[in-house]
């Protein structure tokens, strides 16, 4: 089952995640408030590549991890970034958390207060409708929102753990930690294997994800294209 893992945006999107899908021919793509992962067929003809430009259009980028595909002249690469994937296993303790609340899509407090903690955290990519990929769990401290995590990426049989973070007042109390183990609680509930990216530079989250218990699966990459003609630029 872990081999869903190697093609995890294209297994999420024709799995469990296809009724978020955005589709133009064979590529694939999440909607923009949703997240900007999209992903194209193993070896690409040259009417993907012109499908993947359309989808994303001129003012757009298209966001692919896993095994890249070489892009066609024309298209920009942005960015190409090594990255890790790790998998949890047996060593990562995984325990429901009495202090976590389970935030609600469909509320606008909490999608407001889940916006202002990655604003000021920087956990990673996260927009108005991320919340919709899976199950957020979260800790208020004096009603304010001050540590959360949650499941992002979906292929069958396994959940990506991810936008773990923790507001700078509230840090070395174990927060993240915490919701890592109750994320993965829920996602072992469940019968599937918790899992998660990490830039390969970021060597000190890398070094927590192993004394948590998570183990190096695969090597990565991250790679922002913009199609011909494209005006976009990384932020």
């Amino acid at each position: 089952m872990l081999d869903q893992l190697d093609r995890s945006v294209w297994n999420a999107l024709h799995g469990p995640h296809a009724a978020l899908a955005v589709r133009r021919g064979r590529v694939v793509t999440y909607p923009d408030d949703v997240a900007r992962f999209s992903s194209l067929p193993e070896h690409p003809t040259p009417d993907d590549w012109s499908d993947a430009a359309a989808l994303v259009g001129t003012q757009g980028m298209l966001l692919l991890t896993g095994d890249v595909p070489e892009a066609p002249a024309g298209w920009t690469v942005l960015m190409d970034l090594p990255g890790v994937q790790m998998v949890a296993t047996d060593a990562v303790a995984s325990a429901p958390d009495a202090e976590t609340v389970r935030l609600d899509l469909h509320d606008p407090a909490d999608v407001a207060d889940a916006l202002a903690l990655v604003e000021h955290t920087q956990p990673g990519p996260f927009f108005e409708r991320t919340m919709a990929m899976g199950t957020y769990l979260g800790v208020r401290r004096e009603g304010r929102l001050v540590a959360m995590a949650g499941e992002r990426l979906h292929p069958e049989g396994a959940v990506e753990i991810s936008a773990v973070c923790t507001d700078a007042a509230w840090r070395g109390q174990g927060l993240g930690t915490r919701l890592v183990h109750a994320v993965a609680h829920g996602i072992r509930e469940r019968g599937e294997v918790p899992f998660l990216h990490a830039s390969a530079s970021n060597t000190g989250a890398i070094r927590l994800y192993e004394q948590l218990g998570f183990r190096l699966r695969r090597p990565t990459r991250f790679a922002a294209l913009r199609p011909p003609g494209g005006t976009a630029e990384l932020s």
